[in-house]
């Protein structure tokens, strides 16, 4: 419980250093939301009126205490540019991006987790070999350009014609469409993914098989699947692990562009619509979900560690 209890005030210390410091940056920007709002040909008198009536005439500190008080009531402003209150543009498009970010890394790790283990299992032979150059390749290659590649061989209208390219479909609308439209930008975000799972792994896997732990196993006659699954993973899980807790962030600014590509209205084309409409509330709010979803994972990961390895556990006990 003690443990729990500082992870919670670090995570509330991230949240409130991310939140200030991109209501900052936001309010130095050129061109406040009264010009979005009003248009371009406003008068002074106009803005002025605006700027009074929304507070945005009172000091930063007090603009943002008011902006937490207000967000921990789940009320995250007002879209100035749609008139709709910004929880409710997070609701509607925060399900697309979720189902996004899920399918993408479970979708990772299925694939990366057995090409790891394989390619430590078999270090320097041809498969070894063969996945780490096709691995480096991918590692090569812009996820907002293999989208693009992807649609050109895959998509409507591409060469083979086989998938949607854009759209989204909700998955209580039709479950098989929905999946069909997610094949393309799930391999767009996950390949480069795959390949940092996979090499993080092989290498981690290498080096958990050379210990005298994995020794004694074999000489008892353990199976090799045994002694790859049970004994030689979960020691060689924790790099894997954190890397994919600090990848939730990745995939956030990775859907920005691949959503934007296949024209899925999720939270990444709402946070680059809000950015470009100058509608900072939205801005702001799409932010604080991205980071309280961000810290949550991690926090989640930290909690795993204990699990997977029990010396941490009892190191914290001690501590």
């Amino acid at each position: 419980m003690r443990y729990i209890g500082q992870k919670a005030v670090q995570l509330l210390a991230v949240l409130f250093l991310v939140t200030f410091l991109t209501y900052l940056l936001l309010d130095l920007l050129p061109g406040g939301p009264e010009i979005a709002a009003l248009g371009p040909g406003a008068t002074q008198e106009q803005i002025d009126e605006f700027r009074a009536e929304t507070n945005l005439d009172d000091p930063l500190l007090v603009r943002y205490g008011k902006w937490v008080g207000n967000a921990v009531q789940g009320d995250l402003g007002d879209s100035f540019i749609r008139n709709t209150p910004v929880t409710e543009l997070l609701s509607q498009r925060l399900v697309a991006t979720l189902q996004l970010m899920l399918y993408t890394t479970i979708f990772s790790l299925a694939v990366a987790v057995p090409l790891g283990i394989l390619s430590a299992y078999k270090a320097d032979s041809w498969f070894d070999k063969s996945s780490n150059t096709v691995a480096f390749g991918l590692l090569s290659v812009p996820n907002f350009i293999l989208a693009v590649l992807l649609i050109f061989l895959f998509g409507g209208q591409g060469l083979l014609d086989w998938f949607p390219a854009a759209t989204y479909v909700p998955i209580s609308e039709d479950p098989y469409e929905h999946f069909r439209h997610m094949i393309l930008p799930v391999l767009a975000l996950a390949a480069g993914q795959i390949a940092v799972y996979m090499r993080l792994l092989r290498t981690d896997m290498i080096s958990t098989l050379q210990e005298d732990f994995i020794g004694v196993a074999r000489a008892k006659g353990m199976p090799t699947r045994r002694i790859l699954l049970r004994h030689a993973l979960r020691p060689s899980s924790f790099s894997l692990l954190t890397v994919a807790a600090i990848n939730v962030g990745a995939l956030i600014g990775g859907t920005i562009v691949v959503e934007r590509i296949f024209a899925i209205a999720g939270l990444g084309s709402l946070l680059a619509e809000a950015r470009f409409q100058r509608a900072y509330s939205g801005v702001q709010g799409a932010i604080v979900i991205s980071a309280v979803g961000f810290v949550l994972v991690n926090f989640l990961v930290d909690v795993l560690y204990a699990v997977l390895d029990p010396r941490i556990r009892h190191a914290r006990a001690i501590a």
